[in-house]
């Protein structure tokens, strides 16, 4: 999965702004990828013109065959939770990503958009142990959360629910556990790349369907050239090509 998170310090060579620099990753990356996660703040940071390319550049992933995560973390009351499901469904987007810190009924309206909703059960930032691994009736945070995951999912025609969740890729010792809480579930793995994460310690999230994982990558496609060298575009498809390759092995 290609994740972009544009910065307009850091736009590639002959792209004037973030709208156009996301266009040539995406036609660069996207023939190797299944998905765009496009992260929000990246986009919002740039105020009305942020919100504007973050629209064209969702509907240039989807002409691309890609499908598109909108990567907000959003979670509130039911009430604003509905707003921010109008929201996003109004983007297009396939997907989008949700806290679950206020509780099943807030994650009930975005899981009912009629989207997939991947909430954050095990992050892949350095912090998450602070909250997410203390231990609730005998087990950590994250084990609680992942059952809510399950319980809120509902399984489509292939068998995998509509919420998954957000298992990051940092920490693969968990994922078999997780595999078992979550057997119906999508996982998205953040963190291979740049992070650290390592394609090949995932196996346990494929386990139930090839399509039972969606490892993604930002840093380490769209910057690719500053370690590689050479042309931008053609140091994204490489590296989004050899993590396509990277996870048919698993």
């Amino acid at each position: 999965m290609l994740g972009l998170d544009p910065d307009p310090a850091a736009l590639w060579p002959g792209a004037g702004d973030i709208r156009e620099h996301c266009r040539l990753a995406i036609e660069a990356a996207g023939p190797s990828c299944v998905a765009a996660k496009l992260q929000l703040a990246s986009f919002e940071r740039l105020g009305p013109d942020g919100w504007a390319a973050l629209y064209e550049v969702s509907a240039l992933a989807r002409e691309a065959g890609l499908l598109v995560i909108a990567d907000g973390k959003r979670g509130d009351v039911p009430v604003t939770a509905r707003v921010y499901a109008e929201a996003l469904t109004g983007l297009g987007a396939d997907a989008l990503t949700a806290n679950p810190l206020l509780g099943r009924d807030s994650l009930e309206p975005l899981a009912a958009t009629g989207a997939g909703c991947f909430v954050l059960v095990r992050t892949s930032n350095p912090g998450a142990a602070d909250v997410q691994d203390l231990e609730v009736d005998g087990a950590p945070l994250w084990e609680r959360l992942a059952r809510l995951v399950d319980e809120l999912g509902e399984p489509g025609e292939c068998g995998l629910d509509n919420v998954g969740a957000v298992t990051g890729a940092t920490h693969p010792e968990h994922l078999a556990r997780m595999r078992e809480l979550m057997p119906r579930a999508i996982f998205l793995l953040p963190g291979v790349g740049a992070q650290g994460g390592s394609v090949e310690e995932l196996g346990p999230a494929f386990a139930p369907h090839p399509a039972a994982g969606l490892v993604a990558a930002s840093r380490s496609i769209v910057s690719a050239h500053t370690e590689r060298g050479g042309d931008p575009a053609r140091a994204a498809a490489v590296a989004a090509e050899e993590l396509r390759a990277a996870v048919a092995k698993l």
